[in-house]
This record gives structure tokens, sequence and C-alpha cells, in this order.
């Protein structure tokens, strides 16, 4: 396949997408919000004749999602359920007659889902499960005949008093420090194993107890018994140990047993189709710093030494991009092609590509690994192999992996991109201080080679990575006028552990001095104007952003969100602070030269050198980078009488830019462009 390293159009034509043409030009927030059609999760049938997905829409202000169904070779789509739901997480049977999947009614903020069986050869959707605090995905037993759910059980972990939603309670006692998460807030009760028989009137029975969560489960291909991930260890959130179980599903009392268990986590089982081995995803290291990424195990089983299939690829085994076009919920671990041979994602500069590998080590994409491709979920069936992802900047669709090619399956996920103006997708690689650096360049359909107004857009993580997926803030800066550059700077990840490793210990070192290096780059080649340039960052992203500001005046604005302000309170404030600190290098407050580390990588001891003009954008119920820790910069800007908006967002999380109410997606988008406007132009 041909490929221009500095040149990606926005459609590509090796995976079937058609010409591009604008017919509307309102590329404003509101309009690009609210025609947002999002490919969820996706699944093969087990014949592979067909693929089931759920799109996401926007309908009278909410998310509304529905299952659809097309066949893997090309043909019409047929919209499976409908209504004021969300339904998702489909699960077709092994017979191909039955699809099982989690509806949750709009509106219901508790999240409180039921499993839902829809026959496919025709017929209404009926209710399998009434549990009373609902149900987060299904899984078919090999036979058919049952399902193992992800459900909530057990008592309240820490209330004390009468628990009702009229009244909080008397007290919370806490003895550990995992009580808390991002999108649940206080972890009240733990997600635990259950089965049920497929049949209406069916009681669930509870497989596991006791305070962890259980992840990602695989039924043994005779039915007995279902592996899952869990971290049992005294606290999650102090010392992580993610490891590998397994439960009877026949025993009148159920004994959980250790499968796997590395240094570090293990995490999604697949069984191999004959039984015999179990692949997973790892880390072999204990308390692994940023640089050491995910590998593909195989165990033989019943007890066989675990073996690192991907050790030398030195590239992480997963989804890591930060692209808010491709949804996440199909992030996958392994899956197996036939006895000998599986199928994963790799993380590849800035990219994730399916790979092909055998059980003697050997690693192969499974196409060209230049293709501008971010992939999430993958599935298989009967051979066939389906993707979901992102190309050349186009929203997420399922994509068939057919003999070294792409073909397209589904068309839903990125066709409302028509409507709007087109967004040029470019791959550059810029000079640095040590060594080049690849970013992805957004610029207007028609800006050519014009020095334009510029936003340096910082990823997350800070082992995330920028990839040719695309943005819903690239294409609305982008239609506003702006070019965005995008780099993978010093701590990115998908270019190896060397790429990794000089960021340890040193936020607001090696990385600022690769972000204007990349900006300086784009500069130089005559397509930034220098003296019209912002920067803007989400999470990490919001740490540089302030970081930055406080370093250099060069930036005529900024926008920080979910920022990290003040690393010595972080330390305590986010809810996996501690172990993440730790496997940062970027000290603790238990000593003071602990402290003085944090505070060395801590925006806030730059605020009085701060003049550039700062947004600060925030989601009140986040507890990765909690409002406490960012309102510290704010206070101390605003003491120091210095042009700085603190917005904060009710309900919100984390990811409130994909994820969030859509009116307030829509507001963030248009204070960030307002914002700029103000400023930079």
């Amino acid at each position: 396949m041909a490929y221009l390293a500095d040149s990606v159009s926005l459609f590509s034509q090796h995976c079937g997408f058609s010409a591009y043409s604008a017919t509307m030009t309102d590329a404003s927030p509101r309009s690009l919000v609210r025609a947002q059609v999002a490919l969820e999760s996706f699944r093969l049938t087990p014949d592979g004749s067909h693929v089931v997905y759920a799109l996401r829409r926007v309908r009278r202000g909410e998310y509304e999602s529905h299952l659809w169904i097309r066949p893997y070779r090309g043909g019409r789509a047929r919209q499976l359920t409908r209504g004021r739901v969300r339904d998702g997480s489909p699960e077709v049977s092994p017979d191909g007659r039955l699809l099982a999947f989690v509806r949750t009614p709009v509106g219901d903020f508790d999240g409180h889902g039921q499993v839902w069986i829809l026959p496919l050869d025709g017929g209404e959707p009926w209710r399998l499960t009434s549990l009373p605090h609902g149900a987060s995905s299904a899984l078919w037993s090999p036979d058919g005949r049952r399902l193992a759910l992800v459900a909530p059980g057990g008592s309240q972990r820490f209330i004390i008093g009468e628990e009702r939603k009229d009244r909080p309670p008397t007290a919370r006692r806490l003895t550990r420090l995992d009580f808390r998460d991002d999108e649940s807030g206080h972890v009240g009760r733990r997600a635990h194993l259950w089965v049920v028989d497929a049949r209406e009137g069916a009681q669930p029975r509870q497989l596991t107890r006791d305070d962890f969560d259980v992840l990602h489960p695989a039924w043994s291909r005779d039915g007995r018994r279902i592996a899952f991930a869990a971290d049992r260890g005294p606290d999650a959130n102090i010392d992580p140990h993610l490891q590998l179980w397994s439960v009877r599903t026949d025993a009148r009392s159920p004994r959980v047993r250790e499968l796997v268990s590395l240094r570090s986590d293990a995490d999604r089982p697949a069984f191999s189709p004959d039984g015999r081995r179990l692949a997973f995803v790892g880390i072999d290291v204990a308390d692994p710093p940023d640089h050491v990424d995910p590998s593909l195990w195989v165990m033989e089983l019943p007890s066989g030494e675990p073996r690192n299939l991907t050790a030398d690829l030195d590239r992480p085994v997963g989804d890591w991009a930060w692209c808010d076009l491709v949804m996440a919920e199909d992030a996958s671990g392994p899956v197996w092609l036939d006895d000998a041979t599986l199928a994963v994602v790799v993380g590849r500069e800035g990219r994730g590509v399916p790979y092909r590998v055998s059980l003697d080590g050997r690693a192969e994409p499974m196409v060209d690994p230049a293709t501008p491709l971010t992939a999430a979920g993958l599935a298989t069936a009967s051979g066939q192999v389906a993707i979901s992802a992102g190309v050349s900047g186009r929203s997420g669709e399922a994509l068939a992996v057919d003999g070294g090619r792409l073909r397209q399956i589904t068309r839903e996920g990125s066709a409302w991109q028509r409507r709007f103006p087109a967004v040029e997708l470019s791959e550059l690689t810029l000079d640095g201080p040590a060594g080049p650096i690849q970013a992805w360049l957004a610029s207007p359909g028609n800006a050519g080679r014009r020095r334009l107004p510029t936003v340096l857009h910082i990823h997350g993580g800070p082992t995330g990575s920028w990839g040719p997926g695309g943005t819903l803030d690239a294409m609305a800066l982008c239609a506003a006028g702006y070019r965005v550059l995008m780099p993978n700077i010093r701590g990115s990840t998908t270019f190896g552990a060397d790429w990794i490793k000089p960021l340890a210990g040193g936020w607001g070192r090696v990385d600022a001095e690769d972000a204007l290096a990349a900006l300086d780059g784009l500069v130089d080649r005559g397509l930034a104007d220098p003296r019209r340039t912002a920067v803007m960052g989400l999470s990490y992203g919001g740490f540089l952003t302030q970081w930055l500001i406080g370093v250099s005046g060069r930036f005529a604005a900024a926008c920080s969100e979910n920022g990290v302000a003040n690393q010595v309170s972080t330390w305590a404030n986010s809810f996996f602070g501690v172990h993440y600190n730790r496997r940062a290098s970027l000290g603790d407050p238990l000593s003071e030269d602990g402290m003085l580390r944090l505070w060395r990588s801590s925006p806030l001891r730059n605020a009085a050198n701060v003049t550039t003009p700062l947004l600060m954008l925030q989601a009140e119920e986040d507890r990765i980078c909690p409002p406490a820790d960012n309102e510290q910069l704010f206070t101390a800007l605003k003491v120091l009488g210095r042009e700085v908006e603190y917005i904060l967002y009710p309900e919100e999380h984390h990811e409130m830019k994909s994820y969030g109410r859509p009116d307030r997606r829509i507001d963030r988008i248009e204070r960030i462009l307002a914002w700029f406007d103000r400023y930079v132009r």
C-alpha cells in the first residue's frame, strides 16, 4: 500500500472509504456533538457471516444506543433494537440464534443495566435479569445454555446507618484506600461473577464473594469453570497486583483458585479452542515503571509456566491512542485464530495494528504497519477477522482484515463526518533534542502551505500516544481556521522503552523540551504563525499545558483540562496516586526528599511566572485529577491578578470530552474556541 510519510488523506481508498465531499459548512460544536455517531462495541456471529454492533447517537439531548447487524461480506444493515435506551455489550450465542446485551434506560444515572435476550431470526427482546444493582456484562457458555454475568454483589462495604436514595447514610467507615474510582465514585459494592440459565424466570447464582472486583471473565471450553482477572490483595490502590483466577460453575460452594501470578499484572484471559492453553496480557516486573509495556503470554494447562510471546517486540499489546472518534469499549486482549495462533492489537508508532502471533513467538502484522490505523477492538469467528478502528482521521468503524488488507464493513460510524468541512491529517517527522519526534498535524482542508494560528495539543498518559484516529477537538478547531499539532513527545508509548525512560521522575523537563521543539519545527516549515499559538491538553496533557505556560511566555492562550497542578496533593487526592507516582518515579511526601521531587514537577511552583491567559476545565467528579488539585492553581493565579477562568462541570468524570452529557460537551468545545479566538487570532 502506498503511504506518504508527510501526508495522509482523510479518507482511505484502500479501506473502501468513499471520496470526501462536504455538503454542510456549519461545524459549530453544537452541530458536531449532535451529529456524531459512535460505534461503541461489536461482535462477529459464530459462523463469521455477520457483525453485530452498537451505535450511539444524541437524541433529545441524551445518548441513545441501539444494536444493528450487517453482513460481514457487505450488504444492508438491519436495526435490531429501538427506544429510549442504551443497548450495548452484544454477545451472540454459540448457535447464532440469540443475542444477549445490556440495556440501560436513558436517564438511569445509577447505571443499573440489565441483561436482555433477543432472537436474531425475529421477535421482541425479553429481559433475563432483574438484579437489584444491575449488571455490566454477559458472556455465553460454550453450550449456549448459561451466561456468565459481572454484576455488583454483597452488602455495602463501608456504609454506617440506613442506605436510602433520599437520605445520605450516617457515615462511611473506610479501612482501605480502594474505596473510590473515577466512574462510580465510592465503590460501595464489588463487581462479582454470577451465572444464570438462558431462560425466562431463571435466577442468577453468585459465584464469587469477598472484597475484590471481577474483570474480563472467560469460559473454559468444557464450561466447567470461568477464568477472570482480580486483585485480591489487601489494598489494590497501594500495591496493585491483578492476577488470573478461576472458579467452578457447578460447585455448591464455589472456591476461587489461582491460575496465573506474575510479579505485576495479568489480565484478559482467553482459552484456546482445544482448551489446552490459556493466553493473557501481562507484565512480569515487580512495581513496573512506565517504560515496561504489557506483553502477550501463554501457558499450558493445567499448570504450565507462562511464556512471554512478544517480549522482543518492545511494543505494548493493547489500545493506547488518545482518540475520541474511536470508542474504547472494545479494547480487547488476545483472541485465538486457531489452536496455535493468536491475534492481538499492538501499539506501533502511534498506531494500533492487528498482529498474528504464533506459539513460538513469531509476531507479524496482519496489515501494512504503515497504515494510518487506530484499532481498538478485535474479533474472530470461523476464520474471519474484524477490528473496530479509525483510519486517517475517520471515526471508528468495523473493518474486515482480509488477505493483508482492510475492508470497511459498517458505514454509520463515520458517515456523519461527510456533513462537515474536510480535515487534512498529516504525519510529520520533526527535529527534537533527543531525536526525531513523530507528530500528527490536523489542518483545514483548504489550508495548503499557509501559516495559520496553531494549537499545540498534548495527549494524556503520559504513556498515551496520538494516532491517526482523529478527534472531535481537531475537527472543531480546523473548522475555525486553526491547525492542530499533536506530537508524540518523549514519554509517549508505542515507540519503545527508550522513548519513555527519560521521562521517569522528570515531568516538565524532556517532555517540555520536545513539545516546544515540535512547535518550533512547524514554525520553521512555515505552517504555524509563531505569534498566534496556543496549547491545550487533558489529564497529563493538562499538567504539561500548565507547566509550559509557567516556563515559557510564547503562547497567546492556553486551555488545561483535568490537569495536575500540585503533585504533592495529587499523590493522595487521586484514587491511584500512591502507586502511580511510585511507578512514574515522581516521589512521595513521606520524606522531605520525596516531597521536594513532587514539588519540582508541580506547575503550581511556577504560578508567579504565568502571564498566558488560561482557561481551566474541570469535571467535578473526576477522581483521577480531582478539582481540589487544580483549584490551587486557579487560586494562585487569581491572587496574582492573572487572566484565568475555571469551569466546573457537575456530575462529570475524567473523560467528559468523550462520554459527558451532550450539552456539557458542547459547552466545553464552545468555550475552547471562544477562548482561543479571543486571545490567539
